[in-house]
């Protein structure tokens, strides 16, 4: 792993989401996708986990990406990041999660339930089994 320079600011509305739902169910992975308008995050889309063994992997589930996939394009929005969490792990990339990254354009954000009282996020760029860290910085 390296680490970049480059910086990705996220809403603090769209951080919050994205906590919000790794809290509801901190026991499973959750996961879903973040659009963007004009080159900057815009909105949040929670989508169901369908992967056989939930608490370990996640899955977007196929006709919910495709839904909220169709609704990006017809709200003029692009495919921004895709995000997860680890309820027990880390906030990296574990090997499942670079070999299954097919969207080299997208940023990954793992969120991390495994601290104490604090809740991590992260982001990075994974392309090739190769990955990099983006620093976060937050705004309102």
């Amino acid at each position: 792993m390296s680490t970049t320079h480059e910086e990705i600011t996220l809403p603090r509305k769209i951080v919050q989401n994205l906590l919000h739902h790794a809290q509801q169910t901190p026991e499973l992975e959750v996961c879903g996708l973040i659009s963007s308008q004009d080159q900057q995050p815009y909105r949040s889309y929670a989508i169901k986990n369908a992967a056989d063994q939930p608490e370990r992997f996640f899955q977007l589930d196929p006709q919910e990406q495709i839904q909220a996939m169709a609704t990006m394009r017809d709200n003029n929005e692009q495919l921004f990041a895709i995000y997860h969490s680890h309820p027990t792990a880390p906030a990296s990339p574990s090997k499942t999660d670079i070999a299954l990254a097919n969207y080299p354009e997208a940023l990954y954000l793992i969120i991390s339930l495994n601290t104490k009282g604090i809740m991590e996020l992260r982001a990075f760029k994974i392309l090739e089994e190769h990955f990099t860290e983006l620093a976060l910085r937050l705004k309102n």
